[in-house]
């Protein structure tokens, strides 16, 4: 059984209980709101689960809701020099952290890169999965999409990674086409991206994490588990925006169309951050399909 320790309380998941359960990778940081079936927030790279800050308290007054600080670069602290940060050695670690908290079968919800790595995972073990919802992710063969393969290239590099995101230190840069400006159509509060942020400017720990990952990504992953997903029993959600210039509309149409069990729903004024630019809408969808 994995080891979970507990931090600072609050309210809210920005000032949630924060703990730590261990993995074979290294400790993943966590928050939880509410009580009841669990649903599980999955986000993706260089950010952490306050993505998912406006949509969880309307849905943790019915359910249990896990939201983990996945070690994608925002993360505090660094894995272990030998974890295994490919595709499907996340997937394993979002497993053990699910093992950890006695999940059994659970809601996965995921965006971005988090979707391919709940993508690997429900290909290889679907048992976990009492239902799927993927809001704009990488599938297929997009994975990196076009737009960030140049910081794959380059950050495959711990230092030039951190030549690259200096940058990223002025909050008008993080909110423009170089940062987020393409994934959030609204600008996200300093607040929160400083601490998406912060690690990966600060720590060279990080971004040796992150270049491990950079370097594993490949949609080879993406392709062989949209084949095994054609076998899914759970219901499925997806969730997409109409106005998404990273992550086609096609790519959600036709994943929902693999699934046996599967209906998208489509969502304007929005770019690939749902949970940003739409999160009642998005909690509500949720609610409706769970429920």
């Amino acid at each position: 059984m994995a080891n979970v320790t507990q931090g600072a309380t609050g309210s809210d998941l920005e000032e949630a209980t924060e703990k730590t359960v261990d993995t074979g990778a290294g400790p993943v940081h966590f928050r939880e709101l509410g009580e009841g079936e669990p649903l599980v927030f999955i986000h993706g790279l260089l950010v952490n689960g306050l993505l998912w800050r406006k949509v969880v308290p309307a849905l943790a007054t019915r359910y249990r809701c896990v939201v983990p600080d996945l070690p994608l670069g925002a993360h505090r602290t660094p894995m272990a020099k030998d974890a295994d940060l490919s595709p499907p050695g996340l997937a394993k670690i979002i497993a053990e952290v699910a093992d950890g908290l006695n999940l059994g079968r659970a809601t996965f919800i995921a965006n971005d890169t988090g979707g391919a790595i709940t993508q690997i995972l429900a290909a290889s073990q679907p048992e976990r999965f009492e239902r799927l919802v993927l809001t704009p992710c990488d599938m297929f063969d997009n994975f990196l999409p076009p737009l960030f393969r140049p910081l794959q290239w380059i950050g495959s590099n711990p230092t030039a990674l951190g030549a690259v995101l200096q940058p990223m230190r002025i909050e008008a840069i993080r909110n423009s086409p170089l940062g987020f400006g393409w994934l959030a159509k609204r600008a996200i509060e300093k607040r929160i991206s400083d601490r998406y942020i912060h690690c990966v400017l600060h720590s060279s720990a990080i971004r040796r994490d992150v270049s491990k990952i950079l370097r594993g990504i490949s949609a080879k992953y993406t392709i062989e588990a949209a084949e095994k997903l054609r076998t899914f029993d759970a219901p499925a959600l997806l969730v997409w925006a109409d106005e998404d210039r990273v992550f086609p509309v096609e790519h959600g149409r036709r994943m929902a169309a693999i699934l046996p069990d599967a209906r998208v729903h489509m969502v304007d004024d929005s770019y690939s951050f749902v949970p940003e630019d739409q999160p009642d809408q998005l909690a509500a969808l949720i609610a409706d399909f769970v429920g």
